[in-house]
């Protein structure tokens, strides 16, 4: 389907969006701003992106290491507590383009500042002595809310304080703030819950995030939303956009049918002791750091490979773990951590080719892209779920790099050739070129 005049949901391709970046006044008068931003100043406001991240994500995802505590003080079942991280992935993946669509005329700056501050109060409010289940499932809710809204935004806002050729650096080293919640978050918070209660983490994440909130309001400058060369993508494309969401839901839906259940597959499968499932799944973190900060300062220039190998092996790893998992427990720790060192960069990739394939506004593009990504986790989860009753624990892995291997073959489909939009709003009406040529 070429590309039309017709308007788009994720915003007319207008001159802004079709134009090679920085060919238009806005664009130029936008970038002109931030250069003249110093050099501490941009860094400051992407680490305080980058802490903001690492705080969203380990919120995401606290209640897992949790689980028991809540439910014993909260009087309520194990399950009742997992739909703390189920519901709120699920919040994420239904309000993150209307919430961006609604959103996209607020400058960011006080957009920003908007969202940090829900997730303060959120977080502190999660932490009052008197807290019920419901009260504390309605501010998950809120913070699921802010968080979809804060990934659709942050790209563009970070990237655009640098030249166009950096991009993919940037968006590498928003990834890693988000990666070290698996690695560093997630353990610290479920340590200092057994130790000083399950609100403590919860206290902590508010100062966390109140950081990130003081330094995004002082330090990032206020601009219209639509102003520079990330507000819209670099190279316009429908069919390639379409592509870069099919593989993003693939690649994590296959991923998640068997991660969600590692730990039975290494305690069944592998027969790894209670005590040391913990360190593997820290070997599968660090990895997964390991795998976007290589990737990151690669983006830019090789932006086909950066994508198309993490999945790969992924799909290596997960029909790895499926044949030989069980054989050896050496070949098991690799294996994970192979598919570590792979997940992380699949998404990083993806929403490094939505700032450049984008159709329109990068915040509506890229808000699309991170509800595939949640989507993909519940539909990977439920999958798993599925196969697990009806094949085992193993055959979860091997669905999973069945899946993968279909993101693998989307991303070779010879559909996804060019519909770029002409600078006069118009597509090429062609259909040449192949995923090859990102």
């Amino acid at each position: 389907m070429a590309a039309s005049g017709r308007p788009s949901p994720f915003g007319t391709p207008s001159k802004a969006a079709s134009a090679t970046p920085l060919n238009t006044p806005s664009q130029k008068g936008s970038w002109m701003a931030s250069v003249r931003l110093t050099t501490w100043r941009r860094a400051a406001v992407v680490a305080a992106l980058m802490l903001a991240a690492f705080t969203f994500n380990t919120t995401e995802n606290l209640p897992v290491g949790l689980l028991p505590l809540i439910a014993d003080d909260l009087r309520v079942s194990l399950s009742s507590v997992g739909l703390l991280v189920t519901g709120y992935g699920l919040t994420v993946a239904v309000v993150s383009l209307p919430v961006a669509h609604l959103t996209r005329s607020v400058p960011r700056r006080h957009l920003l500042s908007g969202l940090l501050g829900l997730l303060v109060v959120a977080s502190w409010m999660s932490a009052l002595s008197d807290v019920s289940y419901g009260f504390l499932l309605a501010a998950r809710i809120a913070t699921a809310l802010a968080q979809a809204l804060f990934w659709a935004v942050m790209g563009p806002v970070a990237v655009g304080l640098f030249p166009p050729e950096r991009r993919g650096r940037v968006i590498g080293l928003l990834s890693v703030g988000g990666s070290l919640a698996t690695v560093l978050g997630v353990p610290a918070g479920t340590w200092l819950g057994g130790h000083s209660g399950w609100r403590a983490p919860f206290v902590v994440l508010g100062a966390l995030g109140l950081v990130a909130l003081v330094a995004v309001a002082i330090l990032l400058p206020t601009s219209r939303p639509d102003e520079g060369h990330a507000a819209y993508g670099a190279a316009p494309d429908v069919r390639r956009f379409a592509v870069v969401l099919a593989t993003t839901a693939l690649s994590v839906t296959g991923a998640f049918a068997g991660f969600t259940y590692v730990v039975a597959f290494l305690d069944d499968v592998s027969g790894f002791s209670r005590d040391s499932v913990s360190a593997v799944l820290l070997a599968f973190g660090v990895a997964g750091i390991a795998g976007v900060s290589a990737a990151g300062p690669l983006l830019d220039r090789f932006p086909r490979a950066t994508l198309t190998v993490p999945v790969a092996t992924q799909a290596v790893a997960l029909l790895g773990l499926y044949l030989g998992g069980g054989r050896s427990q050496v070949a098991a720790v690799a294996l994970l951590m192979l598919l570590g060192a792979s997940v992380g960069p699949v998404f990083m990739a993806t929403q490094s080719q939505v700032l450049h394939v984008a159709p329109g506004r990068t915040e509506l593009a890229l808000a699309a892209n991170s509800a595939a990504f949640n989507a993909g986790v519940a539909a990977g989860a439920l999958t798993g779920g599925a196969v697990l009753h009806a094949a085992g624990v193993r055959g979860t892995f091997l669905v999973g790099a069945l899946l993968t291997l279909g993101a693998l073959a989307a991303l070779a489909w010879p559909a996804a050739g060019s519909s770029r939009a002409r600078p006069d709003g118009q597509g090429s009406g062609s259909a040449v070129g192949t995923i090859g040529d990102w």
